[in-house]
């Protein structure tokens, strides 16, 4: 009788690639779980990693200003960056306009002294030199752009500068008008044969959809909220099963109170953002940094897949920042300190202050 073989322990080591994502744009996670970046480094730290794979995320608008844009553009330039597919559903005419207005990427201090070093050596004449290295390095990217690009989870963005047309280049990225649709049958099947075909290429990350305005009253089916709650249901239904993520903004000042309960219930995640009135004198003196504010993030619902509990956050509202005029920030609220000074952003001090003497 063949001895029987030794049972593995449960102590036995996991190697390090177990478990690991297969994609440079993802993120392993608790339970199991991946996440994608937001393309928003603060926005990744108060999610815990990002947008969970495989997870429906809504954001609320606010009727007064497109802040909500600022969010889906970071999330669709950080999806071209990690070459994931792209699919952009707008109720506009022309979507492809809108990829023109895509971030670009922050360059760093390393690429900004490659790119002089380069120039030097143009003007001393090294030009078989350059075209070596040029060569060598292409054979390195896999992204159209640094090297480095590639281990970056979450990229810097300057919303100032178009996302450079290398990262269109042999991307998948589709764009889609629900102008004139009377109904969401066709749409069920553009976002259906989108996914099947990351499915069918075999990739780690089934892609991202990123659905602007929702409801919006320019289409058709604005009046059939039935008919959007299914398509709802049926969109999370194939972002769950194919590992992509979706990010769907709704006006929800336009929809029935029951109708937008139902939508944030479907959601995994949700986030709404409101613009900051201007000139708000009372509301300058308690909060600090309010120069630099653009409007508020509050975070709604936060997914939980392949557990049942709950993400506890240090804060529920945020500011929305721009640094130096360019890049998206996030931000605890504080109140303003006596002496008038400034916070920073999320990742650095996060939701702390320095304790202070109260004087009555």
């Amino acid at each position: 009788m063949a001895a029987d073989k030794p049972r593995p322990s449960s102590f036995s080591r996991i190697s390090p690639s177990a478990g690991s994502p297969h994609s440079p744009g993802l993120k392993s996670g608790p339970n199991g779980t991946n996440f994608v970046s937001t393309g928003i480094a603060d926005l990744d730290k108060i999610l815990g990693g990002g947008f969970v794979l495989g997870s429906l995320v809504m954001i609320m608008e606010d009727p007064e200003a497109p802040h909500h844009m600022l969010i889906m553009r970071n999330f669709m330039s950080q999806g071209l960056v990690h070459n994931q597919p792209l699919l952009y559903v707008s109720p506009s005419s022309d979507p492809k306009a809108f990829l023109g207005t895509l971030p670009n990427l922050v360059a760093s201090k390393d690429e900004k002294s490659r790119d002089r070093g380069r120039d030097q050596e143009q003007e001393k004449g090294l030009r078989i030199a350059w075209q070596y290295r040029k060569y060598f390095e292409e054979n390195q990217q896999n992204f159209g752009g640094s090297a480095d690009i590639k281990h970056e989870y979450c990229n810097d963005f300057d919303l100032r500068k178009p996302l450079d047309k290398q990262f269109f280049g042999g991307r998948r990225v589709e764009c889609v008008s629900v102008l004139d649709s009377s109904n969401l049958s066709s749409l069920v099947d553009r976002c259906a044969a989108f996914l099947s075909e990351s499915a069918r290429n075999d990739v780690s990350c089934g892609g991202r959809l990123a659905i602007q305005s929702f409801g919006s009253p320019q289409c058709e089916y604005s009046n059939s909220e039935w008919d959007m709650l299914s398509f709802l249901r049926s969109l999370k239904s194939m972002v769950r099963a194919s590992n992509a993520v979706a990010v769907l903004s709704f006006p929800p000042s336009l929809l029935s109170p029951s109708s937008s309960k139902r939508w944030q219930h479907l959601a995994d995640t949700v986030l709404s953002v409101k613009a900051i009135p201007d000139e708000d004198k009372e509301l300058a003196a308690l909060l600090t940094g309010y120069q630099d504010m653009v409007g508020f993030l509050n975070i709604h619902k936060v997914a939980r897949i392949n557990t049942q509990v709950p993400v506890i956050l240090e804060a529920t509202t945020y500011s929305i920042k721009l640094q130096k005029r360019k890049t998206l920030i996030l931000e605890c609220l504080n109140q303003a300190p006596v002496d008038g000074s400034s916070g920073s952003s999320y990742g650095n001090t996060g939701c702390s202050s320095k304790s202070r003497s109260l004087e009555f």
